[in-house]
């Protein structure tokens, strides 16, 4: 259990993923991890944590809910939360907003995947296309 002040719901002005992207940093400092914590270790370790999201998909028709047993809906879960923890670390550590970042590259693939050419196609903008 974590012991520390950062609240586990929203309030004030701090949206969700701030205030949990600080309670992890109070996480990672209690224990003085933020030393191993380096961009390409955390980059490393999301892949890592990515890698075993899809694995209770393995073997699956079509890897959809309705597929999954109440335990590997557990594991994906426990997954995603490794994932997005791994993530909020480094964009910590890179000083990245990830909501910021996150509007702007809608804002790109707006202008990139038209609704008008990309409505119903899972097609790849060509590579000369701004992303």
């Amino acid at each position: 259990m974590m012991n520390n002040n950062i609240p586990h719901s929203e309030s004030g002005d701090e949206d969700r993923l701030t205030q949990l992207q600080r309670r992890l940093a109070a996480f990672r400092d209690e224990r003085q991890w933020a030393q191993f914590h380096t961009p390409k270790n955390l980059a490393s370790a999301l892949v890592v944590e990515a890698a075993e999201l899809l694995e209770p998909f393995q073997w699956l028709q079509a890897g959809e809910r309705s597929e999954l047993s109440d335990a590997q809906l557990q594991a994906v879960s426990d997954e995603m939360a490794d994932v997005l923890c791994y993530l909020l670390l480094m964009a910590d550590r890179l000083n990245v907003d990830l909501a910021a970042a996150c509007n702007s590259k809608i804002d790109r693939n707006t202008l990139r995947y038209p609704v008008s050419t990309a409505k119903g196609s899972a097609k790849k903008a060509p590579a000369d296309t701004p992303a």
